[in-house]
Parts: C-alpha cells; structure tokens; sequence
C-alpha cells in the first residue's frame, strides 16, 4: 500500500497562550492557498481514507481537499507533532531568522522542547502510521500531519540515526510504500511543484 504523508501548511504564530495552554495555530492567508493546492495534487490518485492530526493546522490543511473530494476525515492523535502540549507555536523559519536557540536544535536533530521524550515520540508515530499502513493492505492512505511526524517515520524507513535529519516544505507531499511482507520504501521526498510560488525562497 502507499501512504502519502502531507505536511501542513504555513500556520500563524502563536507566541504564548494566555492561560498557558497547548498553542493550536489555524493557517495563514498564504497557508490556506497552499492547502488549496493539494486538491488538484491529489484528486487523481485514488485513495482510500484520509486521516488527520487533531491539531487545527492540519484540519484546516485538510479541508479542501474533504471538501472537495466529498470524504470524511478520521482523525488521528498518533500522527500529531511533538510540540502538541505546549503553549507556543512559532513558524520554523521564524526561528532561524531570529536566531532562535530552538533553531539551532533544530538543525542539530534534536526536538527543542526539554520535557519531549524523542524515542516516545518517535515510538507513538511509527506505530501509529504503521497501524495505518496494515488497516488497509493494497491501499492509499493520505495523513495530513507534521514536519515532526514526517522526520520521525521516514527515518525509520531508511534507517537514518537521526530522527530530524529533512526539513519538509509546508503543503509537501511525501511517498511511502508499505508492502504487506513489512517492506517499507521511500518513493519520494518533499514534493512541492504544487506550491513551489508559494513557499518561501
């Protein structure tokens, strides 16, 4: 079967809560265009289900497509990012260009935030998607999720040390093919032509 990872799009900023709760940013203007673009990118390959994190910036990359193809969504908590608790919400770009420690962290493979367990996270995604992967043999699954979630599974699949080791583009779509023996492959990476004038250089 494939599974076809999407990786949200470009969310607002979210610096801190008011009451300390989890951060849940919804898209940008320019986020809500890149999500639009996926319908065309998908509506010629036939799928089967559709799942999605619960964060709001992935229901909200979601939707058209939904919408358009006239499928409903299963929602998913196994494919949401490691950053899901916290209280802030800041655009990974952003923190480079600020020179955010968190960046720095970022670049070296490490998940910035200290109370994260990386091997629990990387433990609840790689079951999760794989439970995916084996509800629907000879399918096409499509998950709408994270940057987090996109590293954690593929490194598995390629055997990578590093959990972080790619930086998926907003609105991406990333191939994997799971044959029922346990065989996992990468098809492709960080497609992008769909967004390519709508990401940033």
């Amino acid at each position: 079967m494939e599974l076809i990872l999407v990786r949200h799009a470009l969310p607002v900023r979210i610096d801190a809560t008011a009451d300390g709760s989890p951060a849940d940013p919804g898209l940008s203007e320019l986020g809500h265009r890149q999500a639009g673009r996926l319908v065309q990118a998908l509506e010629y390959d036939p799928i089967d289900v559709f799942y999605c994190s619960p964060a709001r910036r992935a229901l909200e990359t979601a939707a058209p497509v939904a919408a358009a193809l006239g499928v409903d969504l299963v929602v998913e908590a196994d494919i949401a990012e490691f950053d899901a608790a916290h209280n802030s919400y800041v655009p990974v770009e952003e923190l480079r260009a600020a020179g955010d420690p968190r960046w720095d962290r970022l670049v070296k493979g490490d998940l910035y935030h200290p109370d994260v367990d990386p091997e629990a996270f990387r433990s609840r995604v790689i079951a999760g998607v794989e439970r995916i992967a084996v509800a629907h043999p000879g399918g096409r699954a499509v998950l709408f999720t994270h940057s987090g979630v996109i590293n954690a599974y593929s490194s598995m699949v390629l055997d990578q040390s590093r959990m972080l080791w790619f930086a998926p583009a907003y609105a991406s779509i990333n191939r994997i093919g799971a044959s029922r023996d346990g065989r996992r492959g990468v098809i492709s990476l960080n497609e992008t032509g769909h967004v390519r004038d709508l990401l940033s250089p």
